[in-house]
């Protein structure tokens, strides 16, 4: 039983050579470069690979956030749908109902969603403000 387990040691052994070598690389050609010194160019922010334009800071709608939180709920739940769809015919119809419910949850989950409007990025619409009654003067 534990000689089942040798690939994985040795594909983790591997995978954390390569990676301290790529780091102890990267430093010993910075080193030998100078350039492990800071400086005001280093340390600046940027932005998409692009310095900042303006040092203001801007205001960012929360629906983009809300969205990309919705985007992860419904990829994650993509991500566990593929090994059920290797596994469904081995697993029998007890497995196939069992994920029929797992994606019914999901389906509420984003009808939720819809009808709060977090998939809606346009613009906010102002609520209808009822007339109140003219008092007589």
């Amino acid at each position: 039983m534990p000689a089942d387990y040798y690939p994985i040691l040795l594909a983790f052994g591997v995978a954390l050579v390569i990676g301290l070598a790529i780091v102890g690389l990267s430093y010993a050609i910075g080193a030998l470069g100078g350039h492990q010194t800071g400086g005001r160019r280093k340390l600046t922010t940027i932005e998409s690979g692009m310095p900042l334009l303006d040092r203001s800071h801007k205001r960012i709608s929360i629906a983009f956030f809300l969205v990309a939180i919705d985007f992860i709920v419904f990829d994650v739940e993509a991500a566990f749908l593929y090994p059920w769809a290797l596994v469904v015919r081995a697993g029998g119809w007890p497995l196939f109902w069992a994920v029929m419910v797992f994606i019914a949850m999901i389906l509420v989950g984003y009808a939720y969603i819809w009808r709060k409007g977090g998939l809606d990025l346009g613009p906010r619409r102002p609520a209808m403000v009822k007339s109140l009654p003219r008092s007589p003067r």
